[in-house]
């Protein structure tokens, strides 16, 4: 049980880190280059996340969600997909609540850079695309290691959002922050334990060689 619920716990979290990484590199992105109320806009909904408490945007995701919902029928009738208590919901939820994570090191990372680079390649007739990926990106890789190894340390502690999509199924939505809550409930500390220090000794090495590997980066670009 231990075994299968971390696996499920580590696969979610890198799941989600994938699936975000581009997204945040193309909305990063899109906040350095635009402006106006729009972009004002895509922001505040990014940030949403962040201040609202993890069980209402899970809850609205399990009423969007739900096969009794426009969409939730429309995906069970059209694709056989249903999304509530299972692995896809609790990603899907994993993925939204992450958004943060992944696109404000990333956006941050931007803004920090000189103008100058940006305007260079512009200068070349370089196009916005072969800027980001070849001049810019290159430039700013401690804020892609950082928003990777937030957006996944986020996700392996996740809890609100996954257990109001996913519930509390064993092997398929039963991830160790739910597993951490029903092992005390059953006095069962020493297995909460095992999961709890894997998750904090999860977290702290990745840490730790972030913080490292950030050193060592800005101590070669000086």
């Amino acid at each position: 049980m231990f075994v299968e619920t971390m696996t499920l716990t580590f696969a979610l979290a890198f799941l989600t880190m994938i699936i975000l990484l581009p997204i945040g590199i193309l909305a990063g992105y899109y906040f350095y280059y635009s402006k106006g109320w729009l972009k004002l806009v895509f922001e505040v909904l990014v940030w949403l996340p962040l201040v609202l408490p993890p069980t209402v945007l899970g809850f609205y995701l399990l009423l969007a969600l739900s096969p009794q919902s426009p969409l939730g029928a429309f995906l069970l009738e059209h694709f056989n997909v249903k999304l509530v208590f299972s692995f896809g919901g609790i990603l899907l939820g994993s993925v939204i609540f992450g958004l943060p994570f992944m696109i404000q090191p990333i956006k941050s990372g931007l803004f920090a850079l000189s103008d100058n680079l940006q305007r260079a390649s512009f200068t070349l007739g370089r196009g916005k695309l072969y800027t980001l990926f070849k001049v810019l990106l290159p430039n700013i890789k401690p804020s892609i290691l950082i928003a990777c190894v937030g957006t996944f340390i986020h996700a392996v502690g996740e809890f609100g959002v996954v257990m109001m999509i996913g519930g509390n199924i064993e092997g398929k939505t039963k991830v160790a922050s739910i597993a951490i809550v029903d092992e005390v409930e059953m006095i069962n500390y020493s297995l909460a334990h095992q999961y709890a220090l894997t998750l904090f000794l999860t977290s702290f090495i990745l840490l730790f060689v972030m913080l490292y590997i950030n050193k060592r980066f800005l101590n070669d670009r000086a």
